[in-house]
């Protein structure tokens, strides 16, 4: 059995994918997302423009034929060719493994080995800006396998990161690291049983696997589904034997406080959360003390599209909603060409101008932040832009401190979703929004830019049917003098 760097990159993610890598029934994989699409061509052409400055030469052999491309490689070593791209290691691991390793390029360096009075070293490419210990500990792997092809310890490997550039990898502290999860990563792979599945938003969103898993994850009415019940908190509540979302519901509080990562405030969150979606039901928070929300005459509800790679904001949306009037109006503020973004910016600040007494409902604090940047980035006056962001109110701050709602997320679409609002595009979300500018700055399909357009928007009449719902629910709540608590 073949174990790469890949799929030991793969395992430090998440060891249930690692897993289905090998064992999995591919059928059942999803089709990649056009932003993994997006990123994998990204990531190609940042090897590109890396490898353009250097001269290297690349084994040939058969198309995955790994024996015969190790032979073409160590060849390559031994004639001590300066550097080999695409090379093909490969060696007898443990446990029956065979351990291959590819690294983008092998680079000569002084020395003494099996194969001359030289020596290799590894280097990998990656598409992060950040070197991740993930990254250093495949890129150990690396060095691990290249020793025993040539018969010498490297003594660094190199990341090439996207702006950072190259970064060494400091090998006294990474190798006993790479050493505890490769032999964790042969042990899972060596068990008959699957790895429990465990969905982390942040983790599992490109996963070719997440269909498969969160299908498994609802089946089972797994806690990994519980907003705020992360992966290290979920193993303190086995500690406790609390591993349904029913036991959860009926724990106190009190008994959770000592965890660690929990406290007071965490305990009670993941208490009332479990209540709420064993419950189905809407549970207001004890005590929140927050003021109404605002209802005018005019509001505003605002969303960026931003593409962080070109470091951009390309849309600005605003709904304006016009009570008195009974109107509804859309503006996308959009840069069609990156070069208007300091264009859309005026305009997105002479439209906030004409109602200077308009709240601006946005979800989370994005909108805020990069509205602050770009006031410093084109030197708008702060008593333009102070009075302004004095009128924003962050929805999703306000719902989570007043309510608690049986969803699996306090994302927007979830949110909205659970109240019966849906997006026009069944797809649609803040990364294919990316997609579509990409594509239309590379093909100029307005169809693509209509799409970014009808996405914002439905971003905005969803926060618009979110404030209404709170607005309706909360004050109903009160009236009727509900009170939730819970266990004590």
């Amino acid at each position: 059995m073949l174990l790469t760097a890949e799929l030991l990159l793969h395992f430090q993610r998440c060891s249930r994918r690692a897993f289905l890598d090998v064992y999995g029934d591919f059928s059942q994989r999803d089709a990649p997302a056009d932003y993994l699409l997006k990123l994998t061509q990204d990531g190609l052409v940042h090897r590109q423009t890396v490898l353009a400055k250097h001269v290297w030469q690349e084994p040939q052999y058969p198309r995955e034929d790994w024996a015969a491309g190790a032979a073409a490689t160590l060849a390559l070593m031994r004639q001590g060719v300066e550097q080999i791209h695409r090379g093909v290691l490969l060696t007898e691991g443990t446990s029956g493994f065979q351990f291959l390793s590819r690294p983008d390029l092998l680079i000569r360096q002084p020395g003494t080995s099996a194969i001359g009075d030289w020596l290799y070293a590894p280097t990998s490419i990656k598409l992060g800006k950040r070197p991740k210990l993930e990254y250093q500990i495949a890129a150990a792997f690396d060095v691990q396998v290249l020793a025993t092809v040539q018969g010498a310890w490297a003594e660094t490997a190199w990341l090439i990161l996207r702006e950072r550039g190259a970064y060494a990898v400091d090998l006294w502290k990474v190798m006993p690291q790479m050493q505890m999860v490769l032999e964790d990563c042969i042990a899972t792979l060596r068990s008959p049983v699957t790895p429990e599945v465990f969905i982390a938003r942040s983790r599992c969103n490109l996963c070719p696997w997440l269909t498969s898993c969160y299908t498994a994850a609802q089946a089972q009415r797994h806690m990994s589904l519980l907003p705020g019940v992360t992966d290290r908190r979920y193993s303190s509540l086995q500690d406790l034997n609390v591993v349904t979302i029913e036991a959860l519901a009926a724990t106190a509080p009190q008994d959770l406080e000592s965890l660690p990562g929990f406290g007071e405030e965490v305990s009670q969150k993941l208490v009332r959360q479990a209540q709420s979606t064993l419950q189905n039901q809407a549970i207001v928070i004890p005590n929140h003390c927050l003021p109404a929300l605002p209802t005018t005459a005019i509001e505003l509800y605002f969303d960026i599209e931003a593409e962080p790679e070109l470091d951009l904001v390309y849309l600005h949306g605003v709904l304006v909603i016009d009570r008195q009037a009974q109107t509804e109006a859309f503006y996308p503020l959009l840069a069609e060409n990156p070069q208007d973004e300091p264009l859309v910016w005026h305009q997105f600040l002479d439209l906030l101008d004409r109602y200077p007494d308009a709240p601006v409902f946005h979800f989370c604090p994005y909108e805020a932040q990069t509205v602050t940047r770009l006031a410093k980035l084109y030197r708008t006056p702060l008593r333009r832009v102070e009075p302004m962001l004095d009128r924003f109110v962050d929805l999703h701050d306000y719902v989570t401190r007043s309510v608690t709602l049986p969803v699996e997320s306090y994302a927007l679409k979830s949110i909205a979703r659970h109240l019966g609002f849906d997006w026009r595009d069944a797809g649609a979300n803040g990364a294919q929004s990316i997609c579509w500018y990409t594509q239309w700055l590379h093909t100029g399909d307005r169809d693509s830019l209509e799409a970014v357009v009808r996405y914002n928007e439905d971003d905005c009449r969803a926060m618009y049917h979110l404030k209404n719902w709170l607005v309706d629910f909360l004050p109903k709540t009160r009236a009727a003098g509900v009170k939730v608590a819970v266990n004590n």
